[in-house]
């Protein structure tokens, strides 16, 4: 099989590349800015593209399929000829599907939790010996790529996202996948740069349920959610909840087990991949045996620095919903501990001054609180410009701190990084590229 990704240095379509040259195909493509770590993934898997930009003589008839990322626009003159010599186009979730439509397909849905979800069964699934593709949004201890696809797996586990799936396809990534068994998380308003209502969101997620065959697994904890699920549903479905659970010296323990994660989100995603396991034939036994050792997806509460008394941790939250689960998670785990908390907007979402007011009170549980966001952020994405009053306003904390200059940022970290103190950072980006250690 020949195959051609344009825009192959996205963190998806990147790792898609090397899945396929793994599996003995030949790959090329094409980007027009290839960042770190793609770059070096890609070269050390001889796939890096020679030529950095579009060019149309790369697209020839003896391409079996053209894989479209999302970072390609739909004038693209690689999708122009591809399409003039009517070659197959697919989006990734498309050929994702194309690779596993004979395989066992479980989709991990939500607005939040996916990563982990998929990242705990992967785990759980590599300790039991048990074989299986997949395809998860960080990179995990223990796996080289973030996207397998083989011959011989009969099963393949799947991150849905809920976002577009390419320039030329709107429809939601995880409505592709066609599920046999499913989770959903949750539903918190997100993305609304393409589903401009809460009720548009909410009908992605009623599409999915529907498209799911053989088991729905859903958090019961969740009201909109729940609301949802009490429509008919043609598929088997299994609630759950927050397991019962206690702390003690800042390690949270499950039946006198302890576990390396901690938080009311993590917990919740341990019971999904516990009942997604049971559903592939692993004993609770099992699976608790596996789940003690694992330590967590890249940026979702990962631990970057651990003091005597102090520690930063760095968290994908963004949304409103993400920023009340995380900040309460870190305060309550550690309670003799003041805590820190610092969020960047970010998002198309974030970043529309329409959105800002979902997120009043979402900050006032941290002893500190920080809004951190570029200017030059809003200027890329197009967005009308925003103002610190702007999200003063809307956070609804009359103590929230509104930062936009990154040196500004870094002074006020490092004054307030101290003894028995926790350092909360949250964002789908980097702050600028802060380094922590200079903090």
């Amino acid at each position: 099989m020949k195959i051609h990704l344009i825009a192959i240095g996205g963190s998806a379509m990147h790792n898609l590349a090397i899945a396929l040259h793994l599996k003995g195909y030949h790959i090329s493509g094409s980007d027009d800015q290839i960042f770190e770590p793609s770059k070096s993934r890609l070269e050390k898997h001889g796939l890096l593209p020679k030529k950095i930009g579009w060019n149309k003589e790369n697209i020839t008839q003896d391409i079996d399929a053209v894989i479209l990322g999302m970072h390609a626009k739909s004038d693209n003159p690689e999708l122009i000829k591809a399409r003039e010599l009517d070659l197959n186009i697919y989006s990734y979730p498309e050929y994702i599907y194309e690779q596993s439509k004979n395989k066992r397909r479980i989709v991990i849905g939500g607005s939040h939790g996916k990563t982990s979800i998929t990242a705990m069964i992967l785990h759980v699934l590599q300790n039991s010996n048990i074989e299986c593709d997949y395809m998860v949004g960080a990179k995990l201890d223990g796996f080289d790529v973030m996207v397998k696809l083989t011959n011989k797996a009969p099963i393949i586990i799947l991150e849905g996202d809920e976002y577009l799936s390419s320039p030329i396809d709107r429809r939601p990534k995880f409505h592709l996948y066609k599920p046999n068994t499913a989770v959903i998380s949750g539903i918190a308003w997100d993305h609304i740069n393409v589903f401009p209502t809460f009720e548009n969101y909410v009908e992605q997620f009623r599409i999915f349920k529907n498209l799911t065959t053989d088991c729905l697994i859903f958090c019961e904890e969740d009201s909109d959610l729940n609301k949802l699920m009490k429509e008919d549903t043609e598929c088997k479905t299994i609630g759950y909840k927050t397991p019962k659970h206690t702390i003690k010296n800042g390690t949270t323990y499950i039946k006198n087990i302890p576990l390396k994660i901690f938080g009311k989100h993590n917990l919740q995603n341990l019971n999904a991949a516990r009942l997604i396991c049971k559903e592939l034939g692993l004993s609770e036994k099992d699976f608790y045996d596996s789940i003690k050792t694992f330590n967590g997806a890249s940026n979702r509460l990962e631990l970057i620095r651990n003091d005597t008394n102090s520690s930063i941790f760095k968290d994908f939250a963004h949304s409103p919903s993400k920023l009340i689960a995380t900040i309460d998670a870190v305060k309550k785990q550690f309670r003799n501990r003041k805590l820190v908390a610092c969020m960047e907007l970010h998002t198309f979402s974030s970043l529309n001054k329409n959105f800002l007011n979902q997120y009043a009170n979402s900050m006032n549980n941290a002893d500190k609180a920080i809004v951190y966001f570029s200017l030059e952020a809003i200027k890329h994405k197009k967005l009308d410009p925003i103002s610190k009053d702007d999200v003063k306003n809307a956070f609804k904390n009359e103590n929230l701190n509104v930062i936009n200059n990154i040196k500004e940022l870094k002074k006020y970290l490092k004054k307030h990084y101290t003894e028995n103190t926790n350092l909360l950072m949250m964002s789908s980006g980097n702050f600028n590229k802060l380094n922590y250690n200079e903090i």
